[in-house]
């Protein structure tokens, strides 16, 4: 079975997702600033500056769940707790992101989230309890 490179992949994916999402709210932060715009009264710097946080933590998020699955490659053991944990809260992400993708920017987005999604789970149930990989049987 491809455990270890659908988990290299993965990772590899994460951390281009999580480059591009820092990309897109640091451009997010800019257009509101450049914009002057304001939100029930909210200071425009100040959406700006949080803006610009959520997408430092959202990146740094993803990353980190890019050197867990990298990890479980380089080791070809199956992530401790925290690590599926992590991942699990990270595939339900994708799954929530996925479905909204489709609405509002379309099926290639959604196709994307899925595909991100396929690479976090195969390598959380391709291993047994004991962090051992599954027999296969041939």
């Amino acid at each position: 079975m491809a455990r270890r490179p659908v988990a290299w992949l993965g990772a590899i994916v994460l951390l281009v997702e999580a480059v591009g999402i820092a990309l897109l709210n640091w451009f997010l932060g800019m257009v509101v600033d450049k914009q002057d715009m304001s939100l029930a009264g909210l200071d425009p710097h100040a959406m700006t500056v949080s803006t610009w946080i959520a997408g430092a933590v959202f990146a740094g998020y993803l990353a980190l769940c890019a050197f867990v699955l990298a990890r479980a490659a380089a080791r070809d053991r199956a992530p401790g707790t925290f690590g599926r944990v992590l991942l699990i809260a990270c595939a339900v992400v994708h799954g929530v992101l996925g479905a909204f993708s489709v609405g509002l920017v379309g099926w290639p987005a959604f196709v994307f989230m899925m595909v991100a999604l396929g690479l976090i789970v195969l390598p959380l149930v391709a291993y047994d309890r004991a962090g051992r990989p599954t027999p296969t049987t041939a």
